[in-house]
């Protein structure tokens, strides 16, 4: 028998669905925002056990919204109420400059998936939610995402340690601007402590043909909830929301000749460097409430691409997105 065959004969899933159980009692909430994915299904089915949370999925109006269909799912099974809010491009633009505003960043890859988020949150502000249950944090203690899925348990372990090192996430700061507050079940401090814990091997497996992260949690959940949820293959929030479809929004919106005169300005008179359409839109808001990012000489790391300071150990900016630094 295998060492992970071993690991997974010997283990209760039992103690999985157990300690998370705890961590969602102790961080109970009257909103959740779900996107019918594993991790807030999870966090749906468990609270359900106390407390019938509001649930709120949002969906860019006109484009492919997976989560819509996967989170009425959920919603209907535990008989939750839940409130699907489609946005337009009018809202988009409103909301993506609050996100930038509060963020102070104008990385595409963040602003696309926050402001789905920031969204969400004002919409069940505005149906009188004060607390929030999210999922942050269970992909980066679980090993959810494929870049992880090639490593040797010894690579993957140290991916690990250096994602839960440099973890943040932006429902935080952006409950705080709409005076709300989200709690995090995953990274309840005593959750969290049982999860980094756990063998690498359990995290991240094959299994029905695939390679999975998560595993251990979609073995433990497998008879609680629908098989389509367990197994359901992780969509970040730009693409269960639809924000995916930006960039080819902003390509639309700016012409190329605008596009190459303002990267080539920006670069000379700024020193920063535009990646795409998207990202011109996003820095001329960034620019015009922050300033041009502030290129601090005495740190160590600065970005090559903005010259934003960029913290130890981390692989990219959070100010202007570029990866590798």
């Amino acid at each position: 028998m295998s060492v992970s065959n071993t690991l997974e004969s010997a283990f209760n899933y039992t103690t999985v669905v157990q300690a998370l159980e705890e961590s969602v009692r102790r961080n109970l909430t009257d909103g959740l925002l779900l996107s019918g994915g594993l991790d807030t299904a999870m966090l749906a089915y468990l609270t359900s056990k106390w407390v019938k949370p509001g649930c709120i999925t949002v969906a860019l109006r006109d484009a492919p919204a997976p989560d819509v269909d996967y989170a009425k799912l959920v919603a209907s099974r535990l008989e939750l109420k839940h409130h699907v809010h489609y946005f337009g491009n009018e809202e988009l633009d409103e909301n993506i400059q609050d996100v930038i505003r509060i963020l102070k960043s104008f990385d595409p890859m963040e602003i696309r998936n926050s402001v789905a988020i920031y969204i969400a949150l004002k919409v069940g502000r505005d149906q009188g939610i004060s607390t929030f249950m999210t999922g942050d944090g269970c992909d980066e203690l679980f090993g959810g995402y494929s870049f992880l899925f090639g490593l040797t348990e010894e690579q993957l372990d140290k991916a690990l340690n250096k994602i839960w090192s440099n973890m943040r996430f932006s429902s935080i700061p952006l409950a705080k601007a709409l005076g709300v507050e989200v709690r995090l079940p995953y990274l309840d401090p005593q959750f969290r402590a049982f999860a980094t814990g756990l063998d690498t091997g359990l995290k991240i497996r094959s299994e029905k043909g695939e390679v999975w992260g998560k595993w251990i949690l979609r073995k433990a959940f497998e008879n609680i909830m629908p098989q389509e949820i367990v197994w359901r293959v992780k969509a970040p929030i730009e693409v269960g929301s639809g924000t995916t479809i930006l960039p080819s929004l902003f390509d639309s919106r700016i012409s190329d000749l605008e596009f190459n005169e303002k990267k080539i300005r920006y670069l000379n008179e700024d020193r920063v460097v535009i990646r795409s359409k998207e990202h011109l839109f996003y820095y001329e808001i960034y620019r015009s409430v922050i300033g041009v990012p502030y290129r601090d000489a005495s740190n160590a790391k600065n970005c090559p691409d903005c010259g934003s300071n960029v913290e130890e150990g981390a692989s990219f900016c959070k100010t202007c997105g570029a990866y590798p630094v």
